[in-house]
């Protein structure tokens, strides 16, 4: 059967795709924000998926305000990249995997989660700048197969953290009964704490950020309580992005404390704050 093993967490903030593709990454601002992937890559290499199954909020270029989807998986076996109004990044295109991203659907369909299924969906800087962070940024190839799922953060109402948690429960059942022996990894990417707007742009509460980290580690279901409200006034505007970590770290397995494989922090990169972590389940029950 196929299994989710690990789950990966980190922010996508855009302007790190922009300091990759100009090949900034040795510069003075830049270096510590890369240099804190330098052990991811090297752990993506000895822990290579066959699939990620990926959490990430499209920033209006498959959906727009006038019609955006609570939750939105993709089923096709290509995405394309997104042209943000600068021109498409120049990486490869992403390959999906469309028999097991069908069979998760179905499956969440079955069980209560009401998907809106997209069979076409050109990918943003939400889900590429996590790829070109674990994979490197000189590639010709993706090495593996990606699952996306778009999570509404951006207009009102989102759902909320227990909803995102109980979803990736539902997830990781959808995975464990697909009959093919497939090595999964769910990433949640955005966050951490910024506000791009209005009187408190540029926000960033480090402590808060921390606390979070802490408690997506070690009580992942009392954090899936937490209001939106206080992601709102703690973290920014911009910091509800981490509802999405919730549904990554529900996909875990829950009856162990997982593995704490890596964890950085970082600020500030272009007015955010950057959070990393890397999970993997303990064998051990």
């Amino acid at each position: 059967m196929a299994k989710i093993t690990a789950s990966v967490y980190t922010s996508h903030i855009p302007a790190v795709g922009n300091a990759i593709d100009n090949k900034l990454t040795e510069d003075a601002y830049w270096k510590p924000v890369f240099d804190g992937y330098e052990f991811s890559k090297d752990w993506i290499k000895e822990n290579m998926p066959d699939v990620v199954f990926l959490v990430y909020n499209d920033h209006a270029n498959a959906f727009s305000l006038s019609l955006i989807p609570t939750f939105a998986l993709g089923t096709a076996a290509k995405f394309e990249i997104a042209d943000e109004g600068w021109g498409k990044r120049p990486i490869p295109e992403v390959e999906g995997h469309p028999e097991l991203a069908s069979h998760i659907a179905t499956s969440l369909i079955q069980n209560g989660f009401d998907l809106t299924i997209a069979n076409e969906l050109p990918v943003d800087h939400g889900l590429t700048v996590p790829m070109s962070l674990m994979f490197g940024h000189d590639i010709e190839k993706w090495p593996c197969k990606v699952i996306p799922l778009h999570v509404n953060v951006v207009q009102y109402p989102t759902p909320s953290g227990e909803r995102c948690f109980a979803l990736g429960k539902a997830i990781r059942k959808a995975v464990e009964s697909f009959d093919e022996d497939i090595n999964v990894q769910i990433w949640g990417t955005g966050g951490m704490s910024h506000q791009l707007q209005g009187p408190r742009a540029g926000l960033i509460n480090e402590k808060w950020d921390n606390q979070f980290l802490d408690q997506l580690i070690d009580t992942p279901e009392e954090l899936s309580k937490v209001p939106h409200v206080e992601y709102v006034r703690e973290a920014g505007s911009e910091g509800i992005e981490l509802i999405m970590w919730l549904i990554a770290r529900g996909a875990m397995d829950l009856e162990t404390h997982p593995i704490v494989k890596h964890r950085f922090y970082h600020v500030p990169a272009s007015n955010t704050a950057v959070g990393h972590l890397i999970l993997e389940n303990s064998e051990e029950r």
